[in-house]
């Protein structure tokens, strides 16, 4: 099982000793222990769920480590519990996959919970009502009789627009999450979310990488550290590995892990997702064996079952698909862990506009911003002039916002959902157009989470997303990352000679789409009256007339209109099953 835990705030004027101890009696039942009881705030999580718990100062939950990769003792986690800038001293000293929970001395219902910059340990909460919660798993909450599931229709109409972007409300009313780097500071009845980490304050406050080698040497050291300390910790793994530079980047640092390490690769029964070849390269380089499974069209529904610690429409058709082959695996196997390169693109800077060569034309003149410029030509096959001009355009028109509603679908007379509150939206004056659009995407990554439903089961790493990655990442400024015409030109240096050549100059990449394509021509019918009868539809959410129309016309070539048909189906899905 993957981090599991509750706490539940039981004021004095609200529950007496025997309500608690009857809510102790239920959550045992449901293989969960109490950890920590302070005051009116008590914590339970599961017996495999790594906690650490100082009576009167608070918990750490699951695993924090030194900047040198070392896992945190009893010892460090009371001394940090002592400060009154744990937070601080958390985010500057250390990092992980953790939630650190510190009561407030001598005040009642009162503590701050803390989430790391990564988000490995889910956090929601709801802090309203007679009984109040923070846990990784509402299905807790629901098994305790303290929360009932009821949909938040608002949130469900934002969704519809933003599909894909990450936001502190929930699909539950009244549940909340807590974003990666967030704290949430309780005192009594009053709650205040605070920003503690953002990527804007590591660009804003540390001096750039300008020398070749100082990058490249920063990037190396921080992502073999970071997988070394994970591998150490890990007894068996399942590396997820596509073929592509991020995934091997992942498996090649895994090469000396004491861990028993398994590659896995998917494949599909039409074109674009076969990435055997690349990642056959990748096992034979680690002298390990790689697993091969098909997504198959026949096992394939739009209606297929969500597990109840879901707390937003996040699961899609390829997802599911995916975490169903893998959590097989792992059972079958007995790892301990997933592995992924997931993020990898947007850590490693991979942008696909002229915002490389605008920020070094801004940040170091027109000789950077001219050398900026050709690697821009080389690496999208254009013209100079083209590219200048697209340089230029970043240059000077205002900046766009961090992502674009998708209204298609959607009645023409509905009122536009507010946009996305995301702390990282919030760049600060005179940003680089560059660095605004890797950290937008980089707001995007905290989705992966939710759409990866095998990393409830056990744990679901994504290295490249750590504390230590990103901040190393960052201080890499953007026209770097395609020097020579190379995407990801600084990671591809940095792991020179740990990875086989095809995969270091690879610049293709699989791709799911015409798997899903096919799901989609096949299972039409069934979409369309999932769709149409459905209870987005019932509600007014969706245009009939549209939809009807898309329906019955045959698809253009290369259109992938099918893709956002499936989104609402990710949607609908959801919604029916709460």
């Amino acid at each position: 099982m993957s981090y599991q835990y509750i706490g539940l705030v039981h004021g004095e004027e609200r529950q007496s000793s025997d309500a608690l101890g009857g809510m102790t009696c239920l959550l045992a039942q449901a293989g969960m222990e109490k950890r920590l009881s302070t005051g009116s705030v008590t914590f339970y999580a599961s017996p495999d769920t790594p906690v650490v718990a100082v009576p009167g100062k608070g918990l750490v939950i699951g695993h924090m480590f030194t900047k040198t990769g070392s896992p945190l003792d009893t010892s460090d986690v009371i001394a940090l519990l002592g400060c009154d800038d744990a937070a601080k001293q958390a985010l500057e000293r250390y990092w992980g996959e953790y939630l650190l929970v510190r009561f407030v001395p001598n005040a009642a219902a009162s503590f701050t919970v803390t989430r790391d910059p990564s988000g490995g340990v889910r956090c929601i909460y709801s802090l309203q009502g007679e009984w109040r919660f923070v846990t990784s798993d509402i299905s807790l909450a629901t098994w305790l009789g303290i929360y009932r599931k009821t949909i938040d229709w608002n949130f469900i109409d934002e969704c519809l627009e933003y599909p894909h972007v990450k936001a502190q409300r929930t699909g539950l009313a009244g549940v909340r999450e807590l974003l990666p780097g967030c704290a949430l500071r309780v005192s009594g009845s009053g709650v205040v979310i605070e920003d503690v980490w953002s990527p804007w304050n590591i660009i804003d406050s540390t001096d750039r990488f300008m020398e070749w080698k100082d990058a490249i040497t920063l990037v190396r050291t921080a992502v073999t550290s970071v997988i070394d300390a994970w591998a150490s910790i890990d007894s068996s793994i399942l590396i997820e590995v596509s073929g592509g530079l991020d995934s091997s980047i992942v498996a090649a640092c895994l090469q000396k892990a004491a861990a028993k390490v398994t590659c896995s690769t998917l494949t599909t029964p039409v074109p674009g997702g076969d990435e055997r070849q690349y990642a056959q390269l990748v096992a034979d380089e680690l002298g390990v064996e790689l697993r091969v499974d098909e997504l198959r069209l026949e096992n394939m529904s739009v209606d297929f079952p969500i597990p109840s610690q879901v707390v937003t429409p996040r699961v899609g058709l390829a997802q599911h698909a995916s975490n169903e082959l893998k959590e097989h695996l792992g059972q079958l196997l007995g790892v301990t862990s997933f592995y992924s390169g997931a993020g990898g693109d947007t850590v490693f800077c991979y942008l696909r506009s002229a915002v490389p060569a605008a920020d070094a034309f801004r940040t170091l003149g027109v000789g950077a911003g001219m050398a900026s410029l050709r690697d821009l030509c080389e690496l999208h096959q254009c013209t100079i002039w083209k590219a200048g001009l697209l340089a230029l355009r970043k240059l000077v028109r205002p900046p766009k916002p961090p992502c674009k509603a998708v209204c298609s679908f959607l009645p023409r007379t509905r009122a536009h959902a507010p946009f996305p509150d995301h702390p990282w939206f919030a760049a600060p004056a005179g940003a680089l157009p560059g660095d605004r659009e890797r950290i937008f995407d980089l707001a995007g990554t905290q989705v992966f989470r939710d759409a990866t439903s095998r990393g409830l089961r056990r744990p679901f790493r994504m290295p490249l997303l750590s504390q230590p990655v990103i901040e190393a990442c960052l201080r890499v400024p953007s026209w770097m990352w395609i020097a020579g015409g190379r995407n990801r030109a600084v990671a591809r240096s940095a792991f020179e000679g740990m990875l086989p050549q095809q995969i270091l100059n690879r610049r293709s990449k699989g791709s799911l789409v015409g798997y899903l394509g096919a799901v989609y021509r096949r299972d039409k019918p069934q979409i369309r009256g999932f769709l149409m009868t459905g209870q987005l539809q019932a509600r007014g959410l969706l245009d009939e007339t549209s939809l009807l129309d898309f329906f019955d016309s045959p698809p253009a070539p290369r259109d992938q209109t099918f893709m956002r048909i499936l989104d609402l189906c990710m949607i609908e899905n959801w919604v029916r099953q709460q």
